[in-house]
């Protein structure tokens, strides 16, 4: 039976500990799809074409086995859709522990059809690791590329340059 699991999150920017669950997700399974969130209650730095250039440029250059696909409204609606069976959720922290507990118990609720949660804690680099702190360090001209892939921080430099002009 094939395994399709499903990665969603805003990848607002993605960043080297969201690559490292991707690296282990698409070992794991028959299928990985990459959901790409559109939040329009959210103020993103890339747009949602930008954000799945980003993503593929970094596939590519990792040479990693992975579709990437934007959606809007509910993980389980885009899940079945997408008729995987698998959640790839990341853990850093004993909040993230919290917050995906209630996410994974709510989307087990509205679920249309049965689905696995998968945990993967981040390994100890990767801890402290967030998009919004990849912004914050952009903003104020700090180094990237303990954060990012090299393939992207000029994308996420040039784009905190615009920001910071106004």
């Amino acid at each position: 039976m094939k395994k399709t699991a499903v990665y969603p999150g805003s990848f607002d920017p993605i960043t080297k500990g969201h690559i490292d669950i991707i690296k282990r997700s698409a070992k794991l399974f028959d299928e990985l799809k990459i959901g790409i969130l559109i939040n329009s209650s959210k103020k993103n730095w890339f747009t949602i074409e930008e954000r799945i250039e980003l993503v593929k440029r970094i596939l590519k250059e990792e040479n990693i086995e992975a579709e990437v696909l934007s959606f809007m409204g509910l993980t389980v609606d885009f899940m079945a859709e997408q008729n995987a069976d698998i959640l790839v959720r990341g853990l850093r922290a004993v909040s993230d522990y919290e917050y995906e507990l209630q996410f994974t118990l709510t989307n087990t609720i509205l679920a249309k059809q049965p689905f696995e949660t998968l945990f993967f804690t981040a390994p100890r680099e990767y801890l402290y690791l967030s998009s919004s702190l990849v912004k914050e360090v952009a903003l104020n001209s700090g180094r990237l590329d303990k954060f990012l892939p090299e393939v992207i921080i000029k994308d996420i430099e040039e784009r905190a340059e615009r920001i910071r002009k106004g």
